[in-house]
């Protein structure tokens, strides 16, 4: 009886601030849903704008200014990108991927969806995001390695709430001369991720730079969920620049590549059955790369010779579907995925003279990658890569690589990572090499401090997650590290400092979390360990990352 009274009470009583409505709080949860055949029946789509003046920390004038001038995301580029419509049966899993594929979008700082009515067996659904201030104007200037680069750019990542990308960039890099001084550059590119369909994206990007300059054009639909049935895409590009030569560690000749591209693609996929996707495509490559010596450069004594190529080829992946959202691993404060399942992938071309190429040449690729659980708190994740070509009965072109990674909380504020990778190359032309120092690796040395065909790199850290949060704009964090690597063999391999080198030092990790950037800068004081001379005592670098 009791009882009964307070459920008439709770029903027929006004919510009470800062409580659920309580025909909300009595809605089953989506696993229940589901196990009740529950059918989609309206989805609203609500967009919040970039701070939430409802919150007395965001309520200011600054923030109410920031919300005047941003345009908030259109509801419709939202409802592109749901993989459930109204009329089906929910499914949590469905949900739990939709959330997923919401929060990859850089424009949106936050996303979740819930269901907010249920009745005879229909349940309706609230898609609810929040949005990144999306435009960004400015400067930007980056230290690491003895390097210098920077520019100035104006970028959008949600064009008038459309999903549309347009930016405009200028840069400088002064690890790489020309004749005419440090390299700069202008790049121009535009994306529009939700086309036709809603899931086929069209991108265009160029670049002029003083020393060349490319462009990209390209129309893909992708297998954009784990139950997608099929894809196709095709792309091509052109690309003129100046490459370097070493010898004995120091640029020795400078030479001038060629190159044009285009790819067409098309995949099928029985879907997501039994917790596996398996993909297959088949598409054809076009490849022409050319070599030229340039006008007041030296030349190398003998240039890479040039090749065209046209490869028809078979492609093959498997997916697992085994995610793991996390939080503060190599961002701070905001959700991250990972594959713990099986992922891999194997690609078969061969080009021949018959379909117009210079020489018969089998190309292949294959990865394979897995995360797994470590004891309490602990996670690796592996893979590793493998590409390259064969012709005349050698090898040649290949690159492999390989990489683990474990990550052991502590606390939910700190955090141990471990790294190990390593690389190998074998070009019989030497167009490519591996280096270590600076942005590659050993932060308490300069650029391309090491330079080989072997590379292996280790290193370790203490990661430090804080609840700090200055204006609401920024996330603080911070490492101690140990960095130990080596780079050998092949034309490029330097004859001193080509041993063994470490170092440490600590940094500061600030995240512009309400920037759709999502880019954490990083400022870094590094200490070599093995010195000699040229060598500073120390690194200091200030750059900016897509993780910790």
């Amino acid at each position: 009886m009791r009882a009964g009274l307070f459920a008439i009470l709770a029903w027929i009583a006004p919510p009470v601030a800062g409580q659920e409505p309580a025909a909300l709080a009595t809605i089953p949860s989506l696993a229940a849903l589901e196990a009740a055949g529950a059918v989609i029946g309206k989805i609203s789509i609500n967009t919040h704008d970039v701070f939430d003046l409802d919150d007395p920390k965001e309520n200011n004038w600054l923030f109410r200014a920031a919300n005047w001038l941003h345009v908030r995301t259109r509801p419709e580029t939202l409802r592109h990108q749901l993989l459930f419509s109204s009329g089906e049966r929910l499914s949590v899993r469905v949900i739990q991927e939709t959330e997923r594929l919401l929060r990859g979008n850089s424009f949106l700082y936050e996303a979740a969806i819930r269901p907010i009515a249920w009745h005879d067996g229909v349940v309706d659904l609230e898609v609810r995001t929040r949005d990144s201030w999306s435009l960004q104007i400015g400067a930007s200037v980056s230290y690491a390695g003895g390097t210098t680069s920077g520019g100035a750019s104006l970028e959008d990542d949600n064009l008038f709430g459309t999903g549309v990308r347009l930016s405009i960039a200028s840069r400088g890099n002064s690890a790489v001369s020309t004749a005419g001084g440090t390299r700069r550059g202008v790049d121009t590119s535009v994306s529009y991720p939700f086309a036709f369909d809603g899931h086929t994206s069209l991108a265009y990007s160029q670049s002029k730079i003083s020393d060349g300059s490319s462009k990209t054009a390209a129309v893909n639909r992708p297998f954009y969920a784990l139950d997608s049935r099929w894809a196709a895409g095709a792309s091509s590009a052109k690309d003129s620049r100046l490459v370097d030569s070493y010898a004995g560690g120091a640029i020795a000749a400078r030479y001038r590549r060629l190159l044009e591209s285009a790819d067409a693609t098309y995949g099928w996929s029985p879907g997501l059955v039994g917790g596996w996707v398996h993909r297959f495509s088949t598409g054809v490559r076009y490849e022409q790369t050319a070599y030229q010596a340039e006008p007041g450069l030296a030349a190398p004594a003998q240039l890479p010779a040039g090749r065209t190529l046209v490869a028809p080829y078979l492609r093959y992946d498997a997916l697992q579907d085994e995610f793991r959202e996390v939080s503060n691993l190599n961002q701070i404060g905001r959700p991250e995925y990972l594959l713990l399942g099986w992922n891999s992938s194997l690609v078969f071309g061969r080009a021949s003279a018959g379909l117009g190429s210079t020489q018969t040449v089998s190309q292949y690729s294959c990865s394979l990658s897995k995360g797994a659980h470590i004891a309490a708190e602990g996670t690796l994740l592996s893979s590793v890569s493998l590409s390259g070509e064969r012709s005349e009965g050698r090898s040649d072109r290949q690159v492999l690589s390989a990489a683990t990674r474990y990550y052991k909380r502590r606390a939910d504020t700190t955090l141990y990572y471990l790294s190990l990778t390593g690389d190998a190359t074998n070009f019989s032309d030497a167009t490519r090499y591996l280096s270590l120092g600076g942005d590659t690796g050993l932060r308490g040395y300069p650029a391309n401090y090491q330079l080989g065909a072997r590379r292996v790199l280790f290193t370790a850290e203490r990661r430090f997650y804080t609840d700090w949060y200055p204006f609401r704009l920024i996330r603080v964090g911070g490492a101690v590290f140990y960095d130990i690597g080596r780079a050998w063999s092949g034309p490029y391999e330097k004859p001193s400092g080509n041993d063994w080198s470490s170092d440490f030092g600590f940094g500061l990790r600030l995240l512009s979390s309400r920037s759709s950037s999502g880019s954490t800068l990083h400022v870094d004081f590094a200490f070599p360990l093995e010195r000699e001379p040229g060598v500073k005592s120390f690194q200091f670098s200030f750059k900016s990352k897509t993780g910790f």
